[in-house]
Parts: C-alpha cells; structure tokens; sequence
C-alpha cells in the first residue's frame, strides 16, 4: 500500500488534509466519497506503507497519548458520543501528526468502524491499546477498560523516567571523557609532536607511542569519523532484524549487573500488561498474544510466543512459562500461586511491583559501582596521556636532553 495526501470537506464545508494508505488513488477517492466527503485532490507521497518518512514525525508521544485518553476518558464518562469526544480533542490537539491521525480515526468511527479497528488501522500506537480497546468494546465497559490502560501508562511512564534519570550521570561522565579524549589526542597531542620534532629530541617509547597515536587521528580523523558511522548503521540495521535482534538480547543477558536489570525490567512490563489486559475481561491466550508482541526483547518475545502455544493446548500458564527458560524462577512461581487462588491479574500486579522495585534498587547500586570506575578510568587515561606528552620535558629540565 501507497501513503497518500489528501484534501478534501467535509458536509459543513470544513476543508480537511490528511495522510492515508491506501491500494490506488480511486480507492482513497471512493472510501471517502462513501463517508460523504467531497475530495479535492489526492497526491502521492511516493512512499510505500511501511517506508520511513524522514522528517516526517511518525510516532506520538506516550505522555500526549496519556493525557488525550484522560481527556477522552473524562468526555465519555460525561455522557458525550465517542464521535464528539473525538471532535472536541482534535480541535485542543496542538500537534499536526497527532491531530491528523485522530481526524483519521473520527472519520473511520463516523464511517461505520469500532474505535479499536480505526485506531489500529493508524499503524502507530501499541498493540496493548488497540487490544484494551477492542476488549472495553466487547465488554460493553470501554470507561473502565481505559481507565486500567491509563493506570498501567502512568506507571509505566513513571518508571521509565526513574530508569532514565539514574543514567544521566554516568551517561554524561562517559561522553565527557570522550570529547576530552578526542580533544587531547587530535588537537593537543599533534602540538607536542611538532614541538618535539622542531627540537629533534630523543623520546621515550610512551611519548613516541602518544605521539604516533594523536598524529593519526590526526590526520585520519574524518575517515575514523565516516568509518565509525558506518559501523554503528550496519550495527543498527543488524538489530533490527529477526536475528540480530536475537542475539543483541543474549548479549544483553550476559551482561555483568545490567543483564539481570534488564531481564527483571521485561519481567516487570510484561506482568504488568499482562494483569492490564486480563484485568479487561480480554481472555488468556489473546492476552499473552498482544503482551508478546508489544515485549522490546526479543527473547522474552519468543518465549511468550512458546508458552501461548502451550497454553493454547491446555498447559498452565506458570509451567508453560517455565519451560522457556527466560522467566525467573520466582516470577513463575508468584504466577503458579496466582493461577491456583484464581487471582492471576492481582498476581501479576504484585510479580510488576515486586520486581519494578528490585530494578530501582539494583540499578542504583549499579550506579554507585559503575560512577567511580568512570571516574578511575578517567584519570588514569588522562594521567597517561599528560605524563607521555610531559616526560621529556622533564627530562630535558633534569638535562637529560641534549
């Protein structure tokens, strides 16, 4: 499917222009025709459907997203039409592409669409929501259903920024190190070699090594540069596939302190969204189907994917879990409790806290280890540095050069 541009009014005479998929030109022209709008013209973008546009934004923010469920949440628990609620958010939202998006998902609503099929159809918000839609919908309590979503957003909101700001500083520690070490070695260390050779001194093997080092990257900084890029895009580009991605996630894991962080932290998100959906009404297998697909690792993706089968063919869900060999042991044994008191989704709530607070707590002390190894390192990379480019000047005070 092609992206298209779309001008069009609507019965009032409001002149609307948007972004949609689409088969051909006359498939646009006739979906909306049927809608009863009067289309002005439609231009191809000239991008297949599942093409990056850049720079065009492509995503919405999860706090914006957050803030327009509360709203939506609050207009329809008012008693005002979905349809409505629609109306009156597109016109406070202040962002384009957000706006757009939902003008798309009010004229798929008014056009005879569920609400959790016309926001799907947008391609960019998380399965979850589309899925809680979808259950709210079914149920006939979307007002209860959305507000579970929201509850499980501000946590998850809330969490990430704490994760965030634990590694601020040891982020910008490293990047300081770096700009100081390109620094010395292109700009400062180049100076010293001048310097030495002008007086055709007699250097020591350290200050030689320096020197070589700094006029180097000197001289082949830009192609370092482009070098550097190219590896990080084929890096990138590797992860993004099926395989890369897998075993990006095994090295993750075997990472020392941050691979546990990073297992019990999918733990956490996966229990949470699980009790999320279950909390819904929406049944086990869909459940866990939608919490796969929405998992950022891979691993923990496939071993969900394994125990849905499992349970799909009757297996519980704890043992089918274990089975994967990626869930801890204490996570699968909280779910086994949960299944046989008959209170899973309350479980799960408990299995996310428990474990969202283990990562706080083992990434703080992370922390505290990994900031004065940064700091250790610095010095001594510096103190290297400065006494190579330094010693045969003391050696020329101490007249040792001639």
């Amino acid at each position: 499917m092609a992206e298209y541009t779309i001008k069009m009014a609507d019965e009032r005479g409001h002149v609307l222009e948007q972004t949609e998929n689409g088969a051909s030109e006359a498939e646009i022209r006739d979906r909306f025709a049927q809608q009863g709008y009067y289309v002005y013209s439609i231009k191809s973008n000239g991008l297949l459907s599942g093409d990056i546009a850049l720079p065009r934004r492509r995503r919405v923010r999860q706090d914006q997203f957050v803030i327009f469920n509360q709203q939506f949440v609050t207009l329809i628990h008012a008693g005002l039409p979905i349809i409505q609620s629609l109306e009156l958010l597109i016109k406070r939202q202040r962002n384009p592409f957000f706006r757009s998006v939902l003008q798309s998902v009010h004229d798929r609503v008014r056009g005879g669409e569920l609400l959790s099929e016309a926001f799907e159809a947008q391609k960019v918000f998380p399965k979850v929501y589309t899925t809680t839609l979808l259950a709210g919908e079914k149920s006939g309590n979307l007002e209860e259903v959305l507000g579970r979503y929201i509850a499980f957003q501000r946590l998850a909101v809330s969490f990430r920024k704490k994760l965030i700001s634990s590694l601020v500083y040891p982020v910008l520690l490293v990047a300081v190190l770096i700009v100081m070490m390109t620094f010395l070695i292109t700009f400062v260390v180049p100076q010293f070699a001048e310097l030495y050779h002008s007086l055709g001194a007699e250097l020591p093997p350290m200050t030689s090594f320096m020197l070589a080092v700094g006029v180097g990257a000197k001289h082949y900084f830009f192609y370092s540069l482009f070098v550097l890029a190219a590896v990080v895009f084929f890096v990138w580009r590797w992860m993004k596939s099926e395989r890369g991605s897998t075993q990006a996630d095994r090295l993750k894991l075997k990472t020392p302190l941050l691979g546990d962080i990073w297992l019990k932290y999918q733990v956490a998100v996966f229990a949470r969204m699980l009790s999320t959906l279950l909390s819904g009404g929406l049944p086990l297998v869909p459940s866990l189907e939608t919490a796969g697909e929405s998992m950022q690792s891979s691993l923990m993706a496939h071993g969900i994917e394994s125990s849905t089968r499992g349970v799909r063919e009757g297996q519980g869900l704890a043992r089918s879990l274990e089975e994967t060999n990626v869930f801890p042991q204490m996570s699968v044994e909280m779910i086994e409790v949960g299944e046989s008191t008959g209170a899973l989704p309350a479980m799960l709530n408990s299995i996310a806290e428990f474990y969202e607070e283990d990562v706080q707590n083992a990434l703080a002390t992370s922390m505290a280890l990994i900031e004065p190894v940064i700091l250790i390192v610095m010095g001594v990379v510096v103190a290297f540095v400065l006494i190579s480019l330094y010693l045969p000047i003391f050696s020329l005070g101490a007249g040792s050069i001639h």
